[in-house]
């Protein structure tokens, strides 16, 4: 894999070179990529970027989301907005050229911007740069921790120090979470990492987020839930139910049953009846940040009378909404932060709401999984 990492070898992989909104790095190795052909319409992308214009700031109500899932006289068939929304999960992959491999134990674990590397530096006691073309990228060398910094502890110490030296006009958002640093899922970790971090050294970063849904007189109803308006991120914007990062020291089961009950008010009598689905990814590189999430999708059938109620202050209010509707906002909007589009799709094609009569169906399917899903 590392040879891949390159420009020059990227290119020569493409299948061909077509618009940025039809074309969609597919899942293999993070630099070794092909592309997927979006049948976007002219009239489906006009609409949605249209739509977009209005929620960009999250500032949007209720009422506005359920007139834009109101039935149009125009139906598009085809799946141009799903698609659209894959994208939005997945920009700037001509860019992965910019990074520089950060290295552990002789296995790749993330990926630092060129230019950002410059402001480590000046931690040369602690980070090194050496020239070494082993491991790939155009640049001739890789980034690694100082030989004598070995342990668990002393390498997450190591990097708080820098991430806390750097400060906030490099590293904005410092939450004093810590997210561990893995090759891949499963294995032991190398060290622990600022959670805010983490897309500056581009660490694979793992999730859960879950649809709750009800059955009633035939038809499935998901609860969305609408961000608070004073989050750091994404603020007033549509979520899923629960969602929530995978911290330091915490398996996937229980952080769903503590999501559950922080951010919905769900008991762990209801939540442990969670069922593990899946999962999906993607890859977004925006600047320095660069992106390599798996988010492990979950359904939970929620009893008809039971209501969500926020306890952590982060949700603003909850609303139940026929899946078909739901189906039409992820089409037709950027109402949902963007990732929870992803859940969302993956739920519509497992519930049957997208079929394989549908234009595009195996395509959409597999962007689902477009990061490195390991």
């Amino acid at each position: 894999m590392a040879n891949n990492f390159c420009c020059h070898h990227l290119s020569h992989k493409l299948r061909s070179s077509i618009s940025s909104l039809r074309s969609l790095p597919l899942p293999s190795s993070p630099f070794t990529r092909g592309t997927l052909k979006f049948p976007i319409s002219p009239s489906r992308r006009t609409h949605t970027l249209s739509a977009a214009i209005h929620i960009q700031s999250g500032r949007f109500t209720w009422d506005d989301v359920f007139n834009l899932a109101e039935p149009q006289q125009n139906k598009s068939s085809d799946l141009d907005g799903y698609f659209e929304k894959v994208k939005l999960c997945n920009r700037n992959s001509e860019k992965q050229c910019e990074f520089i491999p950060f290295v552990l134990e002789k296995r790749i674990v993330g990926y630092v911007h060129n230019r950002f590397a410059d402001n480590l530096r000046r931690f040369d006691d602690l980070i090194i740069l050496p020239d070494d073309t082993s491991y790939g990228g155009k640049f001739g060398r890789y980034i690694t921790l100082h030989p004598r910094i070995r342990t668990i502890e002393d390498r997450t110490s190591a990097l708080e120090y820098v991430i806390k030296s750097l400060g906030e006009e490099l590293v904005p958002g410092i939450r004093n979470e810590l997210y561990p640093v893995k090759s891949s899922f499963g294995v032991p970790e190398y060290f622990s990492l600022e959670r805010a971090a983490a897309p500056y050294f581009g660490i694979k970063v793992y999730g859960v987020q879950m649809n709750g849904y009800v059955e009633r007189d035939g038809q499935k109803y998901l609860w969305i839930g609408k961000r608070s308006e004073v989050k750091p991120t994404y603020p007033g914007m549509l979520d899923n139910l629960v969602a929530g990062g995978l911290p330091h020291g915490i398996s996937c089961g229980e952080n769903l049953v503590k999501e559950c009950e922080e951010e919905a008010g769900i008991p762990r009598s209801i939540s442990s009846g969670a069922t593990a689905v899946g999962a999906v990814s993607y890859m977004d590189i925006d600047g320095y940040r660069f992106k390599r999430d798996v988010l492990f999708c979950y359904d939970l059938k929620l009893p008809e009378g039971f209501i969500p109620k926020n306890e952590d202050g982060e949700v603003e209010s909850f609303k139940l909404v026929p899946v078909t509707n739901v189906a039409k906002i992820v089409r037709r909007t950027q109402f949902f932060k963007a990732n929870c589009n992803l859940v969302i799709i993956d739920f519509l094609f497992r519930h049957g709401y997208i079929k394989p009569e549908d234009l595009g169906y195996l395509e959409l399917l597999q962007s689902l999984r477009s990061g490195d899903c390991s």
